[in-house]
């Protein structure tokens, strides 16, 4: 199955996306979570096929998700993932001294 989707990103929550079908658009997303998103924030658009890789999301996920209810949801990763990607420079800076 192949999918034309719009990826918005929310201007609340950093590294938080809504992958919905471009021809859609928000049409499908519940009230309730665009308030809890934010004003979406079109960030680009992107034919997704199950052969596909996406760097943190299941592909088969986001299609299925976006098929069943309309949209997907991409939650940002965990805030111990933020500190393994800095620098060892910058985690030094802020050792006591």
């Amino acid at each position: 199955m192949k999918r034309i989707c719009s990826i918005y990103k929310s201007p609340r929550k950093r590294e938080m996306y809504l992958y919905v079908d471009k021809r859609e658009a928000l049409a499908r997303v519940p009230e309730a979570l665009l308030s809890a998103f934010g004003a979406p924030q079109h960030a680009f658009d992107l034919l997704l096929t199950p052969e596909r890789k996406l760097a943190r999301e299941d592909i088969h996920k986001v299609l299925d998700n976006i098929e069943k209810q309309g949209f997907h949801l991409q939650m940002p990763p965990p805030e111990e993932e933020y500190i393994e990607h800095l620098p060892d420079e910058l985690l030094r800076r802020n050792d006591p001294v």
